[in-house]
């Protein structure tokens, strides 16, 4: 049985007990302020590399669909270079 991922609305929180917001980390990370809710609702790795690491976890802690194919096998998304 494979694991949900995260609500939307549980990532923004945990982005905001850590002090920060979607909008904020990305214009740290050179992004327009909009560009990282993407990595919310479509798959993007590096969006999802992005949010993961300001939560010290691994993006398939939060998107383990994304991360974890239906027989268990671990799915190497990593960011392009960019």
């Amino acid at each position: 049985m494979q694991k949900e991922n995260w609500h939307h609305a549980d990532i923004i929180a945990a982005l905001h007990k850590r002090g920060t917001t979607l909008a904020k980390l990305s214009r740290e990370s050179g992004l327009s302020s909009s560009t990282l809710a993407n990595a919310l609702s479509r798959p993007w790795p590096k969006g999802e590399w992005l949010i993961a690491g300001s939560l010290e976890l691994h993006p398939s802690i939060i998107w383990p669909k994304r991360y974890i194919d239906s027989a268990g096998a671990f799915i190497e998304r990593k960011p392009r270079n960019s």
